[in-house]
């Protein structure tokens, strides 16, 4: 089992990484462009690259960020159950997650090859907008991942 969450890890961080270089690449793009607008140069299509750069950002952390607890839990009710009844909250809610996170994934999936048979593109730079729909949806594969693991490791009594 140990593995199967290593390998989780792993991905989560390589994703999350890709994310931070996009994040990067925003910052740069967006102060490249505020200078070069100065000189009357904008870089043509910024609002398009940081649209679609910003949904890599989002998605693309998530999984991580569910791994490491980055986000904000309200458990002061949940705390004040015993330790197998949060357990079993903390199953169940991990498997509607889940369940959300999977069918986001395959919507996202169905998306993009409709964007992809459509032929939708940006209106600037003619960029497909595609790519980034099946990148969200792999995420949200991924997010499903996360979310199972933290299941294992309630059973295996590791989780906090």
């Amino acid at each position: 089992m140990g593995w199967f969450l290593d390998k989780v890890w792993r991905l989560s961080r390589y994703i999350n990484f890709i994310s931070g270089v996009s994040l990067t690449f925003i910052m740069l793009l967006t102060v490249s462009d505020i200078i070069l607008r100065s000189f009357r140069k904008p870089i043509i299509g910024t609002f398009e690259i940081v649209a679609f750069s910003g949904a890599v950002v989002i998605g693309f952390s998530i999984p991580l960020t569910t791994w490491v607890r980055g986000h904000v839990y309200t458990d002061f009710l949940v705390m004040r159950f015993s330790d197998k009844t949060r357990n079993i909250f903390h199953i169940v809610t991990r498997c509607m997650g889940m369940g959300l996170f999977f069918l986001i994934g395959l919507e996202l999936i169905k998306y993009g090859m409709d964007l992809k048979k459509a032929g939708e593109v940006s209106p600037t730079l003619t960029m497909p907008f595609y790519p980034v729909a099946y990148g969200l949806g792999v995420c949200s594969f991924i997010q499903c991942l996360v979310l199972l693991c933290d299941i294992f490791k309630t059973f295996g009594g590791k989780h906090e």
